[in-house]
């Protein structure tokens, strides 16, 4: 099911990436800092506001800490882990 609900996100989401991240996280913020700087569009799902998706993020990534990130730019949501994994990725492609 929350693979699905990923999937969901992913289509209707129309960015580069989808995030879900938590309130008062400066991890979350550096991120949006992060891809606005690189002009990279993105969805967020804040836990805080929806806190029944959390445990489904982490089934299916293994993630516990927010921020979550899927690159969304090559067809299909790929998982890349939070701030710092991100970070690493961007300075990649």
């Amino acid at each position: 099911m929350t693979e699905a609900m990923i999937l969901d996100h992913a289509q209707e989401a129309g960015t580069d990436f989808l995030i879900y991240t938590g309130n008062f996280c400066g991890y979350c913020r550096a991120l949006k800092n992060l891809l606005d700087g690189r002009e990279l569009t993105y969805t967020e799902f804040n836990f805080d506001e929806h806190p029944r998706m959390r445990r489904g993020i982490v089934e299916v990534t293994n993630h516990r800490t927010v921020p979550v990130v899927f690159d969304l730019r090559d067809g299909g949501p790929m998982f890349i882990g939070g701030f710092d994994e991100t970070n690493r990725y961007l300075k990649r492609t």
